[in-house]
């Protein structure tokens, strides 16, 4: 129990540093796709939490697995760069006696992440979505600058040629485009922007001016209106971010839980059956009717010319048939491979928690990596060759190329065969 204790202590450092590095990494890496986004939409504070957290979810379940591979390399190449590992061999204790405790850790992650991938990241990502709508949805904040076109509301362009530090625009230039029965150009001394109350509406109150209008309709009907205060308002849909209902959406597959996948699944391949099934019987039916040699002769009075059209006809039917069925059986394979593949990826990433452990011990010892930058390039090295392996499956399984059960594990299988070498040759040690 004391060396259980001291293996899982030397690991607890290393697997929270690995693990917060790579999220801070995969993190920074979205921001800076998002950042125009977010810094030009007016979000406040607390909706940019929350879409950074909900970033998090899925980077979580990509960066456990690599933190354990991190930890499990820097802690067991610590201890045999230290001696400990040749101590405890002396004294009896086996390398699968020292990974024990780490593999009992491997399993209880490899179950929280398929837990957490299954049943929490669906309900992240689909309210990821939807933020991720709405975030490309809200207009930028409305914001006059000094001497240029404003044109973030539809049908209004506004020039100010002077703003102050308090707000007040002076030299006012609207031009007013939101009505289709006329046309108006408004000029102001001065004026103030503001929203109203429920923030729908865009309230602008402008002093000492006048309206010119033209109606479309009659060129001749054109009116100056001079004012002293006038106050307008005009739609401000979407300037402000409002987050959308996620309830009774539709969830593509990385939205889905296992079962609800299954469920597609199922129903794609009923689909895929009843589509070969008629492609058969159709097929049969135009065989027979072409082999029968008890045909009847055509006693209908038709022309040689027109029984060829009339074979012709049939001939096309179906082939017409033949070629309906054929596409939808591979449209609804298509489907079934895409959600087999989330399906798989489901066990197959949480899986890694464990994999990895058998790899990273052995691993650490024989290359002596205890230190960070040795730790590092390995887990880099096979984080890379995990992942490409899992892309590249995933690309070939939607393709139809590949199984997606061979496509999701082949990643695996390939870090298994390394873990076997290695721990072999750690023992034959």
């Amino acid at each position: 129990m004391l060396l259980a204790r001291y293996i899982l202590r030397t690991h607890a450092a290393p697997f929270l540093f690995g693990t917060v590095v790579i999220m801070v990494l995969f993190l920074l890496q979205y921001i800076m796709r998002w950042v125009d986004q977010l810094a030009s939409k007016g979000l406040d504070i607390a909706t940019i939490v929350m879409f950074l957290v909900l970033n998090l979810s899925w980077i979580v379940v990509l960066a456990v697995p690599v933190g354990v591979l991190f930890s499990t390399i820097m802690a067991f190449g610590a201890m045999s760069t230290t001696h400990e590992v040749t101590v405890m061999k002396a004294s009896g204790v086996g390398l699968l006696r020292m990974m024990l405790p780490v593999v009992f850790t491997g399993c209880l992650l490899w179950g929280f992440v398929f837990w957490y991938t299954d049943t929490v990241l669906p309900e992240t990502n689909v309210r990821l979505s939807a933020m991720m709508r709405d975030i490309e949805r809200t207009k930028p904040t409305f914001a006059v600058d000094e001497g240029q076109f404003s044109t973030y509301l539809d049908g209004v362009t506004v020039l100010a040629r002077h703003v102050d530090t308090n707000g007040r625009m002076r030299g006012l230039t609207i031009y007013d485009r939101s009505r289709s029965e006329s046309r108006s150009v408004i000029s102001a001394d001065s004026g103030r922007l503001m929203f109203s109350p429920s923030l729908t509406r865009l309230v602008v109150q402008l002093y000492n001016g006048e309206i010119h209008q033209r109606a479309l309709q009659d060129p001749h009907q054109y009116r100056v209106i001079k004012f002293a205060g006038y106050q307008m308002t005009l739609p401000a849909e979407n300037m402000m971010y409002q987050a959308s209902d996620v309830t009774g959406t539709s969830r593509s597959d990385r939205e889905m839980s296992i079962a609800d996948m299954r469920l597609v699944v199922d129903r794609a391949e009923l689909q895929m059956s009843e589509a070969q099934q008629r492609f058969d019987t159709t097929l049969t039916q135009h065989l027979d009717y072409l082999l029968h040699d008890d045909a009847p002769a055509d006693t209908s009075g038709r022309t040689w010319k027109e029984q060829i059209e009339r074979a012709t006809s049939i001939l096309v039917s179906t082939r017409s048939a033949l070629e309906s069925e054929c596409f939808r059986r591979s449209s609804e394979l298509s489907v079934a491979n895409k959600y087999l593949v989330e399906i798989h990826k489901k066990y197959a990433i949480p899986f890694a928690c464990l994999l990895f452990v058998f790899v990273g011990c052995p691993m650490g010892i024989l290359t002596k990596g205890g230190s960070f930058g040795s730790s590092a390039l390995l887990s880099l090295g096979f984080y890379v060759l995990y992942w490409i392996s899992m892309i590249g499956g995933e690309k070939l399984a939607d393709r139809g190329l590949l199984s997606p059960a061979v496509a999701m594990w082949v990643g695996n299988a390939a870090i298994s065969l390394i873990a076997a070498v290695v721990t072999l040759r750690v023992n034959s040690r």
